[in-house]
């Protein structure tokens, strides 16, 4: 299969690598022309348009980072889809946007996956991300080959907008973990308590996540660098308040963490790194909630293997 990758930026490019690293017949297009040139350079095709992706490749996949980009890209191509021809949005997006599009790629005859990514860019680096698909079954069952290539763990859960509606829990919870991370971090700094210890405490204990095992490891060494970006939570976490909006469940935590990240990006710029939430807590008190030996970038030292999908238990 020739498959067409739009979008090579933090994760998109990753993704994308991937499928070049495992020998996948890979073509590319970008608005960045460097992002282009490098996966060129390392054995890909120049997909020059996104229309001209859908003419050449079996099945189109895009890493956007709106709906509004996704919802472009998607207009350019329908004159090009074609019976067999399969899109497959791997943005985090909303879920009633990405049923749209489905729709208007199936009436016009084509294949529809929504098939977001979790686990972060080191992860999305070595193809060991777990990746959501919701389409049919047999749809499912034709790209599962292509996904893993890119993700570790596939999970198939069902019509397409699932994956959509649980990637935005997955990053409100990760949003939620690094905020208490940044508290409990600040806290036992306070209180005295060595921070290479605390980390190791925290690692062995009930309150231990991914998030901790990841972006405390960056928030202690100084770097505060996750690759993700505030108005990217922002988007996130603004998907799963509309959720919660229209399915009637009055959160309480959830506009705090908005009203909080909101002050961050006022504090230190809209696309500021995530993890720089850490300095709000260190301006209050004058702490410095760093230690040293904790690496400046993330690295996923799992080896690679080939993904295989995960069986729900009933």
């Amino acid at each position: 299969m020739k498959i067409g990758f739009i979008g090579l930026g933090n994760v998109g490019g990753k993704l994308a690598g991937s499928l070049i690293r495992n020998g996948v017949d890979t073509y590319v297009f970008d608005l960045n022309a460097d992002f282009v040139a490098e996966k060129v350079a390392a054995g890909a095709h120049d997909g020059q348009s996104a229309a001209n992706l859908m003419q050449v490749c079996d099945a189109v996949i895009t890493c956007l980072p709106t709906p509004a980009a996704s919802s472009a890209v998607v207009q350019e191509m329908l004159p090009h889809v074609t019976a067999g021809k399969v899109w497959m949005e791997m943005s985090t997006t909303d879920a009633e946007e990405v049923k749209r599009l489905s729709a208007l790629v199936i009436e016009a005859g084509g294949e529809a996956v929504d098939c977001p990514v979790s686990g972060g860019c080191h992860r999305a680096d070595t193809g060991n991300i777990a990746i959501y698909a919701g389409c049919t079954r047999e749809t499912f069952d034709k790209v599962l080959p292509i996904l893993t290539h890119m993700g570790r763990r596939i999970l198939h859960v069902g019509e397409i907008g699932n994956s959509s509606t649980l990637k935005v829990m997955t990053n409100y919870l990760a949003t939620m973990n690094l905020l208490s991370v940044c508290e409990a971090l600040t806290v036992m700094k306070a209180a005295g308590m060595d921070m290479a210890m605390t980390y190791e405490a925290i690692a062995i204990s009930s309150g231990n996540s991914f998030v901790h095992e990841t972006e405390s490891q960056l928030i202690l060494s100084g770097s505060r660098d996750v690759n993700f970006t505030m108005d990217l939570i922002q988007k996130d976490i603004g998907l799963f308040q509309a959720i919660a909006d229209r399915n009637d469940v009055p959160l309480e935590l959830l506009p705090l963490m908005i009203e909080m990240m909101t002050d961050g990006q006022k504090r230190y710029g809209e696309r500021a790194q995530s993890d720089r939430m850490i300095e709000r807590l260190e301006e209050a008190t004058g702490l410095s909630v760093t230690a040293p030996g904790f690496p400046t970038e993330l690295i996923d030292d799992e080896p690679e293997e080939r993904g295989y999908e995960v069986v729900p238990k009933r």
